[in-house]
């Protein structure tokens, strides 16, 4: 069993069983930015049974074992750091401009009226999140990666590390807010009646894309941020 309750904040649950955000991904429970609620208030806030929601991730955790999804709390941040960079931020590259091709294709060649909506969104998120990106790459995660690989403690011209950090954790929770725009001006991914393929391909390159932010943004808040600061403060300073 998992040995954790109620009061697990939900980002644990997913740090230490990586499997369970199918399962919080399948109910629209936010592990990322959100991840410091704790379950029951998680489940209140999308009226769920808590106990029930309970039941679900036992499940999936007996179902699963341990094997579904790396657990990055004991890995080394400079290996975390790089997953999320090779993993995450490639992603990104790769899906940013070719989703804003087809909502910019089909924002021109539908008749529903959210679409231009959801063309301002998205355009707003991708503004965001490739500065966003490159502050991470060339500043926080640095330092990071000196910090790990350094017996002392690292002089940096931002002070701490969770300065830089705490201006991440305010574009992530900006970035999130995006996010649940572009679900609701889509009514949950729903595909029209009268969608091209254009259309429907789109709907699912922004659900994955959801997916994958959720787990970007949890492998940060809840597990390297923290991890870097507690590293941070057990150095020995001056």
């Amino acid at each position: 069993m998992s040995q954790f309750d109620l009061n697990t904040p939900v980002g644990d649950w997913v740090s230490h069983h990586p499997q369970t955000s199918r399962v919080f991904e399948s109910l629209q429970i936010d592990y990322c930015c959100g991840g410091n609620k704790s379950l029951e208030h998680a489940c209140w806030e999308r009226q769920l049974d808590p106990q029930h929601v309970f039941t679900e991730l036992e499940e999936a955790i007996q179902t699963s074992g341990e094997s579904a999804g790396r657990n990055w709390l004991s890995e080394p941040l400079v290996e975390l750091s790089d997953h999320i960079e090779a993993t995450h931020h490639s992603y990104l590259r790769r899906e940013l401009p070719r989703l804003t091709e087809m909502i910019d294709k089909v924002v021109n060649s539908e008749s529903h009226p959210q679409l231009a909506q959801l063309g301002a969104v998205f355009a707003g998120l991708r503004a965001e999140l490739e500065p966003h990106m490159f502050k991470e790459e060339q500043v926080l995660f640095p330092a990071i990666r000196q910090l790990e690989e350094s017996s002392g403690s690292p002089s940096f011209p931002f002070g701490t590390v969770a300065n830089p950090i705490r201006m991440m954790e305010h574009e992530h929770d900006a970035a999130g807010e995006a996010l649940s725009n572009i679900r609701v001006l889509t009514d949950d991914y729903a595909v029209p009646d009268d969608a091209c393929n254009t259309y429907r391909v789109m709907l699912d390159g922004l659900k994955q894309l959801e997916t994958d932010m959720h787990e970007h943004v949890h492998k940060e808040n809840s597990i390297l941020f923290p991890r870097a600061i507690k590293l941070e403060e057990s150095r020995p300073h001056g």
